[in-house]
């Protein structure tokens, strides 16, 4: 079971698009992960959004013009993204098993992103085995992205992985860190509780 199923029991889909809903409608930006996959591929490459949720992210990159799809393991947030974006594609799997052959999606991605604090609520001991299957969405050249909490006050649970613990897998995987930051702003890392990781593959 992973993190997230323990502390929502996989039933959040509801209150978790409501939550942000209200954020929006308060004001709050609620672009900057696009935004961010916006400046690093152009408009129309191929984008998995790995742990999609409600969809918000994908969501906002289609309405930019991107070739999208999401995946996630928890139906009822799976549920609302595809009733708000019913034309999209949206698939369950589990990302430590993802095979995109089986789901007959092409594995040419120019970009995968992992928002919302996917590493740190993955099952305990899955991380590699996570990174390699999102390595192997990608084409060559491809990035991988993923902003996730590093304390206890940018996450819902305990702190579970290190930024050098996820260097690590992503290099065994055949990625190379490009770039980090502090926010979806692209604020400069310089240490604290969240970054954000832009790794690249190998070219092949």
């Amino acid at each position: 079971m992973s993190r997230w199923e323990e502390l929502t029991g996989g039933t959040s889909g509801e209150d978790y698009a409501a939550r942000f809903a209200a954020l929006a409608d308060s004001g709050k930006d609620m672009h900057g992960e696009a935004r961010l996959c916006a400046a690093l591929v152009p408009a129309g490459a191929r984008v998995l959004d790995a742990g999609c949720g409600t969809g918000r992210v994908m969501i906002r990159l289609a309405e930019l013009g991107y070739e999208c799809v999401g995946v996630d393991r928890d139906a009822s947030m799976l549920a609302v993204a595809r009733r708000q974006a019913p034309r999209l594609p949206w698939a369950q799997a589990d990302l430590a098993t993802l095979d995109l052959a089986e789901l007959r999606i092409a594995a040419d991605f120019d970009l995968v992103v992992a928002a919302g604090n996917i590493f740190p609520l993955l099952a305990p001991g899955t991380e590699a085995m996570v990174v390699k299957r999102l390595t192997a969405a990608l084409r060559p050249g491809g990035l991988l992205v993923a902003g996730f909490g590093l304390d206890a006050a940018h996450l819902p649970v305990p702190p579970t992985i290190t930024l050098s613990e996820y260097d690590a897998h992503c290099d065994a995987a055949g990625l190379a860190l490009v770039d980090r930051f502090a926010t979806w702003d692209a604020d400069p890392y310089e240490g604290g509780g969240y970054a954000v990781s832009v790794h690249r593959a190998h070219r092949g």
